[in-house]
Parts: structure tokens; sequence; C-alpha cells
């Protein structure tokens, strides 16, 4: 059977604060503020998710109740929190949660569905925002991205997310004017995308490190790497549908060159199944493209087998878990 990491972080509240693999590893999110209770399904007022995001300094955010939030306007999340939706299941729809400006962020165990408008997106991080980790979310149907990451948000990491019913998967760097966003480094491992069309991710400028994630059925493409994007695909399982073409290149211009350029895509261990194809560009700058150890000493991988894609189906996305028991104390 397959292991996951960060095993025993449901043990006890807060002992999931900087279990992070990856980029966000340094996510500790509310750890050192009290608890808030969310105790009302309302957009807004007492008792409600959107009071205690807005709330200044850091803060773990828990809930009482279970059932369906239907957010009016983006719930923006400031600096220093936890949103932990471990003991009870919360979907948030109409729109998603905004993370601007702000650092120090863990979203853990929510469901984000059926939200509706132009640049409403499930999980929108802009800008400059980092040290965010989204663990077991599950994600699916918005007008735009399920998760967008640009304006120079980096470090940050994705897990055991799942992700369905959708077109724009997940965009990190949005266009090729925005050459901050070299800046920009993103992990995403332990996921399954379930017959999302594209986007598993798109890249600009910045760096990714996919690992041990499970994408099917995709019908465009899996990947996509655009101007000057290094992608490290590791021991992934990609296993297509109609569509063949795992690995896509787009060709753009960034903002202060003067040719154009796309990105380059290193598979190492990676497995593809019904006949998908890679379409390597190999012996074109791959020198270039970063290795994951250059930043991080150590993450939990395996090899991409059929036991890893059977745990991914059961283990990514919203849990029914209980809460675990909160034994910090915080001094004031």
């Amino acid at each position: 059977m397959a292991s996951l990491p960060y095993a025993d972080v449901d043990g006890s509240l807060r002992v999931l604060a900087g279990k992070a693999e990856g980029f966000g590893r340094f996510a500790v999110g509310g750890v050192y503020g009290p608890l808030y209770s969310v105790t009302s399904l309302n957009d807004d007022g007492p008792g409600s998710l959107r009071e205690g995001c807005r709330r200044r300094g850091p803060l773990w955010i828990v809930f009482e109740v279970s059932g369906t939030i239907h957010l009016r306007s983006f719930c923006s999340v400031s600096s220093h929190k936890t949103i932990d939706g471990r003991g009870q299941r919360i979907k948030l729809t109409g729109f998603g949660l905004r993370l601007k400006d702000c650092e120090n962020i863990i979203i853990c165990n929510l469901e984000f569905e059926g939200g509706r408008g132009h640049d409403v997106d499930g999980i929108q991080i802009k800008p400059n925002s980092r040290n965010i980790w989204i663990d077991r979310c599950s994600l699916r149907d918005f007008d735009d991205g399920l998760i967008d990451i640009t304006r120079q948000s980096t470090d940050i990491t994705v897990s055991r997310c799942y992700f369905a019913q959708h077109d724009k998967t997940m965009l990190i760097g949005a266009d090729p004017s925005h050459t901050g966003d070299r800046c920009i480094r993103v992990t995403i491992h332990h996921c399954f995308f379930d017959g999302t069309r594209q986007r598993q991710p798109r890249l600009r400028f910045g760096k990714v490190h996919l690992y041990n994630n499970y994408t099917r059925n995709w019908d465009i493409y899996a990947v996509c790497a655009s101007v000057e994007a290094q992608i490290y695909s590791q021991c992934n399982i990609y296993e297509a549908g109609n569509k063949k073409k795992t690995f896509e290149y787009y060709t753009e211009k960034a903002g202060d060159k003067e040719e154009s350029a796309s990105g380059l895509i290193i598979s190492e261990g990676d497995v593809f199944l019904n006949g998908a194809q890679p379409f390597l560009r190999t012996g074109i700058g791959e020198e270039n493209v970063f290795h994951p150890s250059e930043h991080y000493p150590t993450w939990t991988m395996e090899a991409a087998t059929d036991s890893l894609k059977e745990v991914l189906q059961i283990c990514a996305g919203w849990q029914s878990i209980p809460q675990p028991p909160d034994t910090m104390t915080i001094c004031q």
C-alpha cells in the first residue's frame, strides 16, 4: 500500500502547522493565535467565516457547523490564518477565497464548488502572497480557475487535493508581461486531477515541482510550460482519455525580452498510461531546469504504481475525519 506524507498530523489540531512539503513548507498559519469557531453559515456577521478571515493577527479557524456557505463576494483572508475544515463538511459556493498581499496561510479540508462570474476562482492567490499551504481540499465547477497563483505570489504547496468537473484548472502566472512572476515557486503533490480539461497546471516564468500526482482523462493537455517556465515532473501518473498529448509548450514573448520563448519540462519516473504521449523537448535547455533538491532537502515520494493511483483516489480531497483536539496552550 502506498504511503502518504504528514500522516501524523490529525492526532492534535495544530500539529498540521509547518508539516507542508516543498516550497510552502514554512507555512504555519495561525498556530500562535487563539481558536476562532465558525458557528454560522451566513456570508458575513458574528460567527461567520468571513469575520474570522478578516481579523488581524494569527487565528486558527475551526468549524462547529457543517453545510454550504454561499459567498456573495470573494472572502479575503488576512495573514497568519489557518482555515481548518477537519471535523465538519463545509462547502464554499458562489465565490471563493482571495489571498491578497498576505503571508502564512493554511487552508485544509474544505470543498469549493459552483463559483460563478468572470475572474471567479476557487482560491485566488494574488498579488505578493507567500508561504501558503492548501491541503486536502476538493474543488470543482468554477467559471474561472480552481486555484490561480499570479502576480509574484510564491512559496506555495498544494497537496492531496481533488480537482474535477472543470476547464482551466490551475493557472500559475497570468500574463507574459508579468515578468516579476519569475519569483514564483510552487509544489504540487499527491493530488488527483479527475477529468479536468487543461492546466494541471499551466505555468509561466516560475518553477513548479510536481510529484506523485494522478492526472487522468484531460481534454486538451495535462501540463503546459509557457514562457520561461521550469517544471520538474517526478513520479506522476498520467492516464490519457481521448486526448493523448500530456505535455504542451506555448511560445510567448516576455515583456522585457525581444525573442519569444516557451518553457521546459523534465520528466523523471513518470508513468504514461492509455497511450499518453509526453512529447518531451529533450536536449533543449534541460540544464537550465531547477532540481527540487536545490530548494528543499527532502520530500515524501514513491514510484508511480497502481497502489499509488488507488490511494490517491481515496485520500485526495475533503476527508471525513474528526476534528483533532487542541492540545497547545496559547499565551496572550
